[in-house]
């Protein structure tokens, strides 16, 4: 976690290019996007983390975050169920675990720690995606 800096710093400080405000046609979402990168990280709540990690946005920033938050509570319910940012955690591309293998280390043993029970609270498909996170060994170098 000592990876956490520049909670002060915004998205679009940290990650280039800075994003212009979303177009008067831009859906929902795409504006919520745009208003978190003007948000400072270290302001960026669960529900936020969900959102840019689940549309795939300045990962190498929001991960770590995200993994602060599931270490403590993995079931946390972000915005939509229990466990949804734990499930958007899980299905970022490997590439962007390549860069904290100790993280995803440290998130795969809180998931097998999981109570069966928690697993099966989840959404169908979710315990074999948290299966898949488990086993994926090019997360262990």
């Amino acid at each position: 976690m000592d990876r956490l800096l520049h909670l002060d710093r915004t998205l679009n400080e940290l990650d280039p290019p800075r994003w212009a405000p979303a177009g008067s046609d831009a859906t929902r979402l795409v504006r919520r996007v745009h208003e978190l990168r003007q948000i400072p990280l270290g302001e960026l709540e669960p529900a936020d983390l969900r959102t840019l990690i689940s549309q795939q946005v300045a990962l190498p920033y929001v991960l770590p975050l995200a993994v602060r938050w599931l270490l403590d509570e993995p079931m946390l319910d972000a915005y939509f169920y229990e466990g949804d940012l734990l499930l958007a955690a899980v299905n970022v591309p490997a590439s962007a675990w390549a860069l904290f293998p100790d993280l995803a280390t440290r998130l795969r043993t809180v998931i097998m720690a999981l109570p069966e029970a928690s697993a099966a609270s989840l959404p169908r498909g979710a315990a074999e995606e948290l299966a898949r996170f488990v086993a994926r060994t090019e997360l262990l170098r």
